[in-house]
């Protein structure tokens, strides 16, 4: 924002006459007073601070309840926890830890510095024995470097990668695995604090009840049982809700934990869960397809049968020799008067331990595609058992919602009626509440069985759906 001045000249005038013809009061003598012009001049700039002051602290509360807090969706704890669980952070660390080993794998090893000196005693000439270079018969000096055969350096390399892929693979499988955990556990502390909600409701509408019963009572229309009936229904409604209140401090205890939190760490109440896919998406052949596709457990084996693959091939190409190359230079006195080049191979006579290990290489690479193929059955089975469930709890939770909750909400209305009316009585009353509660708790058990199953698909998965 900026402040601009204009003193003296027209703009002056044009300023000052703007102001006196706004005025509805007599014409006043236009005199410059420099004190009113500089307390007006402050007053404003006060008044301007005053106004960005209450505009940033406004936009901040703005921001602040934008901000959702932790534990108010699934979402933020899967944040926090991405950037702070121990476990999840170590097997990332252990893919890296892969990764720098690719290129050593396939490097040269180190060359072979090697001195010799010969005839340290001065034989041939006379003179007394020596240990220095340029004062013995002669002095011998050789680098060699071992170079492996053909494609080796190759195929280690492609190993090392394979390794490095299964790792990524089992830090997604953490992830997932993580991932679906404090799904379920969010799922079950919904759940808990509905359940404690619903009970509080429970508590009023006993209350409610009771002092109905109490007035009839007073007036002679019912006996004193009924009112104790319902101070009994209401004791045990309160037990329940004692019960839930418990198991909503454990699953808080339990999400805390998942991301690396102390276990009495506050955290926020649920503010509800997120819709389940639509049927078409839950298809168990969409489904299955994203699976094959996607699941970083299956994602592993593929990596560790493109390893042994490549281990079988390096182990076949061991039947080949690895070979040596050297310079040596000769030293006589002062002076390099002979070089010398030399090669140097390995004789791969010892064919019947190459043939074990070939063997090896190949079980090895059987076992890894039979482990894969495992992998695959179970995960199929595990993905119909949940897909059958998640079903279940949906269609428990629409007959709940449409037909059961309805019409036990209609029992009790007009269960309440006859009894104000003296056309039923209260172990009819209590029962029907009963019918409501216990409709109520089936619809929040099935959604919270629906979302439990849902985040076990989206851990065969890989992804969120």
């Amino acid at each position: 924002m900026n402040f601009r001045t204009f003193a003296g000249g027209a703009g002056a005038q044009v300023c000052a006459s703007s102001l006196t013809m706004s005025r509805a009061t007599a014409p006043r003598p236009m005199i410059a007073r420099t004190g009113e012009s500089g307390n007006t001049a402050s007053r404003l700039t006060r008044a301007v601070i005053a106004l960005l002051l209450t505009s940033s602290v406004a936009w901040s509360a703005a921001s602040a309840q934008e901000t959702p807090e932790l534990g108010s969706t699934v979402e933020t704890l899967l944040d926090y926890a991405r950037a702070n669980n121990p476990e999840y952070a170590a097997m990332r660390l252990e893919a890296e830890a892969a990764t720098e080993r690719v290129f050593p794998a396939g490097a040269l090893p180190d060359p072979v510095f090697r001195t010799e000196l010969r005839d340290v005693t001065n034989a041939a000439s006379g003179a007394g024995a020596s240990l220095l270079p340029n004062r013995v018969g002669s002095t011998r000096y050789l680098v060699m470097q071992n170079i492996p055969w053909f494609g080796k350096r190759d195929l280690k390399r492609e190993v090392a990668q394979s390794t490095v892929e299964e790792a990524k693979g089992k830090a997604d499988t953490t992830w997932a695995e993580l991932a679906a955990r404090i799904e379920t556990a969010y799922a079950r502390y919904h759940q808990a604090t509905q359940s404690v909600r619903l009970f509080r409701e429970i508590v009023d509408l006993l209350d409610r009840l009771e002092r109905i019963a109490q007035v009839r009572y007073a007036s002679g229309l019912s006996p004193q049982q009924d009112v104790i009936r319902a101070q009994t229904e209401r004791t045990a409604a309160q037990t329940e809700q004692v019960v839930m209140e418990s198991e909503v401090i454990g699953m808080r205890a339990m999400l805390n934990s998942l991301v690396n939190r102390a276990a009495n760490a506050a955290l926020a109440e649920p503010r509800s869960v997120r819709p389940l896919p639509a049927p078409a998406a839950l298809e168990f052949s969409v489904i299955a397809e994203q699976v094959r596709a996607r699941n970083p457990e299956l994602f592993s084996d593929e990596a560790r049968i493109r390893g042994a693959e490549k281990t079988r091939a390096l182990v076949h190409a061991n039947r080949y020799p690895d070979f040596s190359l050297g310079i040596s230079p000769i030293q006589m006195g002062d002076r390099f008067n002979e070089w010398e080049l030399m090669v140097e191979i390995n004789i791969p006579l010892q064919q019947k331990a190459r043939r074990h290990q070939e063997r090896e290489a190949e079980t090895m690479l059987s076992a890894a595609r039979l482990r894969r193929d495992a992998t695959i059955s179970r995960i199929l089975g595990d993905l119909g058992r949940s897909l059958a469930a998640l079903e279940a709890a949906r269609r428990t939770e629409i007959l709940t919602s449409n037909s059961l909750l309805p019409q036990a909400d209609l029992t009790f209305q007009a269960a309440l009626v006859a009894y104000e009316t003296g056309r039923a009585d209260f172990a009819t009353l209590l029962d029907a509440q009963r019918q409501i509660r216990q409709a109520k708790l089936i619809r929040i058990r099935a959604q919270a069985e629906a979302h439990v199953r849902l985040s076990e698909i989206e851990r065969l998965v890989g992804e969120r759906l």
